[in-house]
């Protein structure tokens, strides 16, 4: 019998090392940006989710700062006790009105808004069928709903509506979940085909827009709209920290889904609501997601830009499909990975080596934003060239 009822933890800890699974945190100096101060080295910064360059915008800064004037530092408690203000209601419908369901709901987190209305919606009599891919924060929604989980492999209807054969008439209800934008892939889901499997087997659907919220789309609504899906019945949620440059989550869709989640949703009504900073910098992106269409499109040519080089100047590099500002080229093992995102770093560009557990496979992760120079394009494709051609 060991005396230490901890020492497996370091035990763990050197498997993991062993592995080059170990993580750390890197410490950015300044604002966010498409260049950023890593440990006293300026970078091109191709590790932010933060896709049209929103949050060191001077525009939500002063959103920011006045709501901390006005309302203070912290929003003192839930939403339901003494932490709602009318803030939290302009951001929720202007949620509403962009992504053009009958409400919006504003978590304090989007992983805050997948576990609470996961498990919400369905329990222990209830069937969820998820995407191999997900996010780990619908993963563990389903988990923790009690109801029984099936993965079907990455967008493999062929295999869902043979689960849904199999499963769906032994469950009262069956959730569908999806990211719309895979994030360590840069793919996008079938969102048109998934719905009409959850209408043939009587299904709710819940799609993740994370990293399709003021992406994707003619307004920047999301995959949905991208789709031409917009006023279909299903569950969106989204996040307010990527594209929105903010923090936060939501769930967007019809008035009796908002009205029940504010009621069973745990991680909404046991949770101190978004702080008043927060609430008025998203609130100030949404705006400016609406009004200055300019910088998706100045995102989109990025992506099409970087895409045409990596083609010319490095055909034989094998990119992971992508319809996204997320663009992933694999590696033989973590090793390699961390050995190539070393590389790229020395020569003064951030991407990032993503490892298992994380993904199956490891790879370096680009992802673009609107404030990327053609420049820093150029660069970013040079040093991979040299960088690729090393580990040849």
């Amino acid at each position: 019998m060991p005396t230490n009822p901890y020492a497996w933890l370091d035990e763990s800890l050197a498997t993991i090392h062993r592995a080059d699974w170990y993580r750390s945190v890197q410490t950015i100096h300044g604002r966010p940006g498409a260049t950023v101060v890593l440990a006293g080295q300026e970078v091109i910064n191709f590790a932010s989710n933060d896709y049209l360059g929103l949050a060191g915008d001077q525009q939500l800064i002063v959103a920011a700062t006045a709501a901390i004037e006005e309302f203070g530092t912290g929003s003192t408690g839930s939403r339901l006790l003494s932490g709602h203000r009318e803030l939290h209601r302009e951001l929720e419908e202007a949620i509403a009105s962009t992504k053009q369901t009958e409400d919006a709901l504003v978590f304090s987190s989007g992983y805050l808004a997948n576990l609470g209305a996961i498990t919400a919606l369905v329990g222990k009599r209830d069937l969820i069928l998820s995407d191999q891919y997900n996010h780990s924060s619908l993963k563990n929604g389903a988990i923790l709903s009690g109801a029984k989980v099936v993965e079907y492999p990455h967008c493999d209807l062929a295999v869902l509506k043979t689960q849904l054969n199999w499963h769906r008439q032994n469950y009262r209800r069956c959730l569908i979940l999806t990211d719309s934008v895979f994030s360590m892939d840069g793919d996008l889901c079938p969102i048109p085909a998934l719905l009409d499997l959850a209408d043939q087997f009587n299904c709710m659907l819940l799609v993740d827009e994370a990293h399709a919220t003021g992406v994707l789309g003619k307004t920047g609504a999301g995959c949905v709209e991208h789709f031409g899906c917009t006023g279909k019945q299903l569950i969106q949620i989204g996040t307010l920290s990527k594209a929105l440059g903010s923090l936060g989550g939501y769930v967007a869709g019809s008035n009796a889904l908002i009205d029940f989640l504010r009621n069973r949703a745990p991680s909404w009504i046991y949770t101190t609501g978004l702080s008043p900073a927060d609430t008025a910098a998203a609130l100030a992106a949404v705006k400016i997601v609406q009004q200055e269409p300019q910088r998706r499109a100045q995102l989109w040519k990025n992506v099409h830009y970087l895409k045409n080089l990596l083609h010319q100047q490095l055909p034989n590099l094998k990119l992971l499909p992508s319809e996204s500002p997320i663009l992933c080229f694999q590696l033989p093992s973590a090793t390699d990975a961390l050995k190539a995102g070393k590389q790229l770093r020395d020569a003064g560009i951030f991407a990032p080596a993503i490892r298992p557990p994380t993904v199956s496979t490891s790879r370096i992760r680009i992802s673009l934003m609107a404030t990327h120079e053609p420049a820093h394009i150029d660069k970013l494709v040079a040093v991979l060239r040299r960088v690729l051609s090393s580990e040849c």
